[in-house]
């Protein structure tokens, strides 16, 4: 009796060994061959699922985008305003080490996107989300109508702004730990949003 492969663990377990080889080795270890080996598969056997090294690659982002998003969804499921954006903030700074392999692989991630112009929109369209959940829980923070009429910045530039800080927090804590522990990200999180709220 032929033996029955589960094909969706299988992509998930390749995905789930491509991101832990990136954040401890770089992109350049995961080849294709590599991750078999490490997954313990034979080689060729990741060609079904990925017949690239940039399917891979775009599959193992996707992957670790959605797990922040997944974290995010639940710690801020009934919250709303600066509670939930806090709380959102939380599950993207790199507080522990799963988080820091995540800001890791995002940051080689990166690299890529810069010259892959399907790679950049896989980018865009996760920063196009973020946006969009930052944007919405400042303008019930702060109501749906301030447009940053008597001197108070508009909620977009507040958006951007609080997202260039979580983006530069990721690089920040995987390339100056020790100015960016976690216990210091969490506190600029907070300056960051006692700002917003003025």
């Amino acid at each position: 009796m032929p033996k029955i492969v589960d094909h969706e663990r299988r992509r998930a377990e390749i995905v789930q060994t491509t991101w832990r080889m990136i954040a401890r080795h770089g992109l350049d270890r995961a080849t294709l061959r590599e991750v078999a080996a490490e997954a313990g598969y034979a080689n060729g056997a990741i060609k079904p699922y990925f017949p690239a090294k940039s399917d891979l690659l775009e599959a193992t982002f996707r992957h670790v985008f959605s797990r922040t998003n997944d974290r995010g969804a639940a710690a801020t499921q009934g919250l709303d305003g600066f509670d939930a954006l806090r709380a959102f903030c939380l599950e993207v700074l790199p507080l522990d080490a799963d988080r820091l392999d995540e800001a890791r692989v995002v940051i080689a991630f990166w690299q890529l996107a810069l010259h892959d112009p399907a790679q950049a929109e896989v980018n865009d369209s996760a920063m196009l989300q973020w946006r969009s959940s930052i944007r919405g829980w400042l303008d019930a923070a702060r109501g749906a109508d301030d447009d940053g009429d008597g001197g108070r910045a508009p909620v977009q530039t507040l958006a951007e702004t609080l997202l260039t800080f979580l983006l530069g927090a990721q690089v920040a804590a995987v390339f100056d730990p020790d100015f960016n522990s976690p216990d210091q990200l969490v506190a600029q999180l907070d300056g960051q949003l006692d700002l917003l709220r003025r």
